[in-house]
């Protein structure tokens, strides 16, 4: 079992963000799995051009860090996303990131995962991000466990969002191992690979590394 958590804080080691990512990652190890930090700052990824070069081929023109880190992900069990909140959303490296997968959401790359996220913000509007980053995973076919989040600015709110965010790593390992059904997300998933297996389809002509992918799929 292997979880990967990815920090898009661009704070390095005064991130109030990797410490939560950090802490799932340990609730996650304490509960048997193997696990991998990134921080996302650090690496070269440039921004997606819409070519659709990905659709049509299953690789990207572009020689940077992201074809090993999307690797990683492919490659894992489980995902802890992490970003504070900046102007009501997630940071500037994690969106780049997440815009270079959009091979991810056609072909639902993501399913039989598993990935919560975490997030701080100056106010109380943490989940503004955890909703997003958890949407996002959906988006890509995960099963979604859980998100914490923090306003480090309030005394005593970093402590406990530790103490949560070790839980939360916790019971995304016990979700992979135990292979959890969410029946509601379960639902929104099958709506999901139903929509895209169509437009697909009608993409066939194109978009022939995401036909072939479907077909393989059955």
């Amino acid at each position: 079992m292997k979880i990967l958590g990815i920090n898009a804080s661009p704070r390095g080691s005064k991130s109030q963000t990797l410490r939560l990512v950090r802490a799932a990652l340990d609730g996650a190890r304490e509960s048997g799995a193997e696990t991998e930090l990134v921080d996302l700052c650090q690496l070269d990824i440039e921004y997606c051009n819409a070519c659709a070069t990905c659709f049509a081929k299953g690789r990207c023109i572009f020689e940077d860090d992201f074809a090993e880190l999307y690797q990683k992900i492919l490659n894992v069990d489980g995902l802890i996303l992490g970003s504070p909140n900046y102007f009501h959303t997630v940071t500037a490296q994690m969106k780049t990131m997440l815009d270079r997968m959009a091979d991810a959401i056609h072909c639902q790359l993501l399913t039989g995962k598993y990935g919560c996220s975490v997030a701080t913000a100056g106010s109380p509007s943490y989940d503004e991000v955890t909703d997003y980053l958890n949407k996002i995973l959906m988006g890509f076919g995960a099963n979604v466990v859980g998100q914490v989040g923090a306003s480090p600015r309030l005394p005593g709110t970093m402590e406990a969002a530790e103490k949560e965010a070790f839980a939360l790593g916790r019971e995304l390992a016990e979700a992979i191992r135990d292979k959890r059904v969410y029946p509601d997300q379960e639902a929104v998933h099958q709506e999901r690979r139903k929509y895209f297996k169509a437009l697909v389809e009608m993409n066939k002509d194109i978009w022939t590394h995401e036909h072939e992918h479907w077909k393989r799929m059955g």
